[in-house]
């Protein structure tokens, strides 16, 4: 039950693990951005779900203020014309379709068209899903929804090589990606865990909430654990075979099991930071590691906590919500994104066969 707070088989990348010293910067960007707003049906919740999609321009790309957050690149900038590979980025809980802005302009200003979206019951004016089925199954279903509403749209889909998607997400987003890539969760698993951490807050919180109600109707926990698996999966099946690679930063791990993650047949690329006090490492991304057959690469970011990876705050952000724009002493954010942008440009290079 991803119940925390915030405000995401193919050829292989040769296996690594790496500890690093922050040492290079990403490539110069090779075109200009664009970006444009989206509106998803989302039939999980049969509402018009927001999203934007950046893409490649050759138009120079201006600084466009949204908000607080400060995007490199140009609203209704003309596309570049061609085919172009596609990445869908899923946010965290509380979220939103910005929080990883950077990421997808520095993808598009490599050739491709990044989509992100928000998720209804679960961004961040609106949180009444966490926990629930909705959100649990529904996720991944609004990533194919927006693949789904791009590969259809009569402007996009000349645009979008279908055969060459992936998909990225950070938190409740990475747990996302990976069941877009075959991962099965198992709710009950988060039983246990509560048990084994009571002090988890950011987890369990909601989740004792959940089974106290449901214990004064005479439902046990495993009662309750049974009926969101089982209407976690009533809007059909979640990995999306069209998605053929995942990029996944400090991904919400605990439900999955080593069978469940063994059912991931694509490539996946895993980030996670060192003192993550929102998802334990030992739980979640370091138990996940071992479980993933098609691990393509994996990244542990020094001293970091869970924020690192959102886009580096802009001060009007950082005035906002200062615990999710604070890191701890000794990291530099906008060095540790360089790194993170150079590699899942990397990475979905090789894993979707883009050549440079």
């Amino acid at each position: 039950m991803m119940l925390f707070r915030n405000r995401l088989a193919g050829l292989l990348v040769c296996l690594c693990t790496l500890t690093l010293p922050w040492a290079h910067a990403a490539h110069a960007p090779a075109t200009g951005v664009g970006f444009q707003t989206l509106s998803i049906h989302d039939r999980v919740n049969d509402v018009a779900m927001p999203g934007l999609v950046f893409y490649p321009s050759l138009r120079a790309s201006g600084d466009t203020v949204r908000g607080p957050y400060h995007i490199a690149a140009t609203a209704d900038a003309p596309v570049q014309a061609g085919i172009h590979p596609m990445v869908v980025i899923s946010h965290g809980n509380g979220g939103s379709d910005m929080g990883h802005h950077d990421l997808a302009t520095y993808l598009a200003s490599h050739g491709f068209i990044v989509a992100t979206l928000e998720h209804p019951g679960d961004n961040f004016h609106d949180q009444t899903g966490v926990g629930y089925p909705r959100v649990m199954g529904g996720r991944p279903i609004q990533v194919a929804e927006t693949i789904d509403a791009l590969l259809t749209s009569p402007s996009w889909k000349v645009l979008i090589d279908p055969d060459r998607i992936g998909v990225a997400g950070f938190s409740a987003g990475g747990y996302t990606a990976l069941m877009v890539v075959g991962a099965k969760p198992r709710f009950d698993r988060f039983i246990t865990y509560c048990k084994k951490y009571p002090g988890d807050h950011d987890v369990c919180d909601v989740t004792r909430r959940l089974f106290a109600s449901a214990a004064r109707r005479g439902q046990t926990d495993i009662d309750v654990a049974a009926l969101l698996q089982k209407d976690s999966m009533q809007w059909g099946m979640t990995a999306d075979p069209r998605v053929k690679a995942a990029f996944v930063m400090a991904p919400q791990s605990i439900a999955f099991d080593a069978a469940g993650a063994a059912a991931v047949d694509r490539p996946v690329y895993l980030y996670y930071a060192q003192n993550d006090h929102v998802l334990i490492p030992s739980e979640n991304a370091e138990h996940l590691a071992p479980l993933l057959h098609t691990l393509a690469g994996k990244t542990m970011v020094p001293k970091a906590d869970h924020w690192v990876f959102l886009a580096p705050c802009s001060p009007e952000l950082a005035r906002q919500a200062a615990v999710i724009c604070s890191d701890p002493q000794g990291v530099d954010r906008r060095q540790v994104h360089a790194r993170i942008l150079a590699d899942a440009l990397d990475f979905f290079r090789k894993t979707l066969h883009v050549t440079p």
